[in-house]
């Protein structure tokens, strides 16, 4: 083994450590459901702002996104301020009644907040129906994170891809199984730090090896195309509108993401959570500025025909010394693998709370939530290995669905509209199912269709997939505004 991989290796060794240690010290402060799957409300601003931004970013952004930029050229970036304003508007907007109302009515996750204000069947049926909805999109968005944690075993160890994903697997569920959503949000808290690291050292080291600003623009314009070196990526006017659309639509999917939401639930106070805002926000602006660096230098580095999500692990491989080049690789990698673990938390808490697997085995909620997760994480195991997909088809495919099946209805209820269960439930079955149905009407050649199905294809196809990420919020929109019964309280 080359000098590179022994200190990828080591580091590597050293940090799992750090994280199964974490999880051994928060295993002590989880007595009740609460403590497993909010932390008891307890995250004070530094814990829940950089954890929030890992659990939001991690290896769709240094991966993902970073391949976007290098792939798409500067149309990319139209992404980012809608992104930005995910952030804003869940911390800013939706995280003061998300806080209080956790601490009034005592909800454990974004189900009970869905739910909230309904009769006791109406709350039954609205968690079952989330859950189900959570479990089938966090299932893929879990194999997303597997298949890029094995896709780093395999670029730095030349690992087979079976024995990658199962070493980023076990690694995830001890710490999680252990300490629960206190030991997910203090390795998150240290994922976003060296992320926040990461993306600082790498940009700067691909800019000053593709010659600087002046060297990496005159490397484009002498290589790429005039569409690729726009920002309007050369689209017609109607085009490039719905381009924009759609990739905002990215920071609109924020607005329902359970991972997401439960970190403004489980903060403390208000004051943490204003503060929280401020450590998250720099930390994205920081990071996408970095990866956007990365993007454009890796293309004038590698030139086009790269796998765009491996230009990350190839910059970091060929242009920084071997030394800091396998420290960066190792902390990355423990990153990715370690993003994981707020999803499977989620969707056990779906799975043991929501559809009430845990009130069957009162007194062992969390030993029936451990359980449930290891079964999750298997069946994403079993994904990541037979369905190969691109992290970022996959992580964007969830974010879209359950953005528009919980993003309506949490939008709704913070502005004080109550709406009945009936159209909970509807506007719930319309978002999930129209982004569904465009995600699947994206993936057919439209050349083979005829009648109603060309239009359907055409516009699922649309560049920044907007029928996809926005159409489907709007039918859902309507169906709580036409179902309200009463200011929510």
């Amino acid at each position: 083994m080359s000098q590179e991989s022994l200190i990828v290796l080591a580091t590597l060794i050293a940090y799992k450590l750090l994280l199964v240690g974490v999880g051994v010290w928060a295993s002590k402060r989880n007595q009740t459901e609460s403590d497993f799957f909010i932390a008891g409300q307890g995250l004070g601003p530094w814990v829940a702002g950089l954890s929030y931004a890992a659990s939001t970013s991690s290896a769709w952004v240094l991966l993902g996104f970073s391949g976007f930029v290098y792939l798409n050229g500067f149309s990319a970036l139209w992404m980012v301020p809608g992104i930005w304003a995910g952030y804003v508007a869940i911390w800013l907007w939706f995280g003061r009644r998300l806080r209080s109302e956790t601490a009034e009515q005592g909800h454990v996750t974004t189900g009970d907040f869905l739910a909230g204000g309904q009769s006791a069947g109406g709350k039954r049926l609205i968690g079952a129906v989330a859950a189900a909805m959570i479990l089938f999109c966090f299932i893929f968005y879990i194999a997303a994170q597997f298949g890029a944690a094995a896709q780093a075993f395999e670029t730095q160890f030349a690992l087979p891809r079976v024995e990658s994903v199962l070493v980023g697997a076990g690694v995830v569920l001890i710490y999680s199984l252990l300490g629960g959503f206190w030991a997910v949000s203090v390795t998150d808290m240290l994922q976003g730090a060296l992320m926040l690291l990461v993306a600082l050292l790498l940009p700067i080291a691909a800019l000053i090896a593709a010659g600087g600003p002046s060297g990496v623009m005159a490397t484009l314009q002498a290589n790429e195309s005039a569409a690729w070196l726009s920002l309007t990526g050369d689209m017609p006017a109607m085009v490039l509108i719905g381009f924009i659309v759609g990739v905002w639509g990215v920071g609109l999917g924020a607005l329902g993401q359970p991972q997401l939401i439960t970190r403004l639930m489980a903060v403390k106070d208000e004051a943490a959570r204003k503060r929280g805002f401020q450590i998250a926000i720099i930390w994205a602006i920081a990071v996408f500025a970095g990866m956007t660096v990365l993007g454009l230098s890796g293309r004038a580095l590698v030139g086009a025909g790269s796998n765009g999500e491996a230009v990350f692990y190839q910059v970091a491989r060929d242009y920084l010394p071997p030394i800091v080049g396998g420290l960066v690789i190792a902390a990355v990698l423990s990153a990715v693998m370690s993003t994981v673990d707020s999803i499977l938390l989620v969707a056990a808490s779906a799975v043991s709370r929501d559809l009430g697997v845990a009130r069957r085995f009162r007194g062992q909620e969390v030993t029936v939530s451990r359980i449930v997760m290891v079964a999750i994480a298997l069946i994403a195991v079993w994904m990541t290995l037979d369905l190969p997909s691109t992290i970022f088809a996959r992580v964007l495919f969830a974010w879209a669905a359950l953005g528009a099946a919980f993003g309506p209805v949490i939008v709704m209820r913070v502005v004080g509209v109550q709406s009945g269960h009936t159209a909970v439930l509807a506007a719930m079955i319309v978002g999930f199912g129209l982004t569904v149905f465009f995600n699947a009407m994206g993936a057919l050649d439209a050349s083979t269709l005829s009648g109603p199905g060309v239009v359907a294809a055409q516009w699922a196809q649309l560049p920044g997939d907007p029928f996809e990420r926005v159409f489907p919020w709007l039918p859902a929109l309507l169906i709580l505004w036409f179902g309200r019964v009463r200011a929510a309280v």
